[in-house]
């Protein structure tokens, strides 16, 4: 089924609601979902990967400053996916960003990390330059760069492949931002670099893909949409009982 930008947006907005996000969360993911997959980077097909996660993740749990100097920002996601949990880490590093010219943020310890290029696309129109490196530790070995020049939508995305495994590889769930708000920061690839094709991705071919899922729609999974509008009527039902019980005059002169 088709369903214009508005729509996908609005009942993921509700859903994430209904999950248990924090307002300003469930807003932050709704845009995030909908602005990958308005260009192209499946958005949706991420949601339906890790929507079990969300519904079994500890809310109670925010993610956890574990350092931070003048330049340099750590969080730990506690294993947690990036939707509703990488926006701290996001914002901590370009508030340095500002106040120093550059900084680093590393989040460790996170799930759907290719989400975290909708929360960077906001960054970037602040004027803000941004790299961000993961490695997958599945085999082949691959390494993703994904760099948005200052002002722009749309970044530049590519996946490459190592040679030959380094032997002292570990696990690696984590991802390293580069901020500078005075030049620009671009992947430079070597050019025997092997491309994995499915991710090389320009901003122009993004803006492209943008335009046409406005005009077009959005297409959607019928049985994720079905479980979107299920969760989403949990949070409204949720909102009418609490509505319900503070009806009335309050108990100080406070409410």
């Amino acid at each position: 089924m088709k369903v214009s930008f508005n729509e996908l947006q609005g009942l993921s907005r509700k859903a994430f609601s209904g999950i248990g996000f924090d307002d300003g969360d469930a807003n932050d993911a709704a845009d995030v979902v909908a602005w990958m997959e308005a260009h192209g980077l499946d958005g949706i097909a991420a949601l339906q990967k890790g929507l079990n996660f969300l519904l079994n993740e500890d809310k109670s749990q925010p993610p956890e400053l574990i350092y931070q100097d003048a330049d340099l920002c750590v969080v730990d996601a506690h294993n947690k996916t990036v939707l509703g949990h990488a926006s701290l880490a996001i914002e901590l590093g370009y508030a340095k960003c500002r106040a120093r010219g550059l900084s680093v943020t590393k989040i460790r310890h996170c799930h759907n990390r290719m989400l975290i290029v909708g929360y960077l696309s906001r960054i970037a129109r602040r004027d803000m330059s941004i790299t961000a490196f993961w490695r997958n530790s599945h085999e082949p070995l691959t390494e993703i760069l994904v760099s948005f020049k200052a002002g722009d939508s749309e970044p530049e995305i590519c996946m490459y492949s190592l040679p030959s495994t380094p032997d002292d590889t570990e696990p690696n769930d984590g991802i390293t931002l580069v901020m500078v708000n005075h030049v620009n920061l671009l992947p430079d690839l070597k050019p025997d670099a092997p491309l994995n094709d499915l991710l090389q991705q320009d901003r122009h071919a993004m803006a492209s893909w943008h335009e046409r899922s406005l005009v077009e729609g959005i297409e959607v999974d019928t049985a994720l949409w079905e479980q979107l509008k299920v969760l989403a009527t949990k949070m409204l039902v949720e909102a009418s009982d609490d509505s319900r019980q503070g009806a009335g005059a309050g108990t100080n002169d406070t409410d």
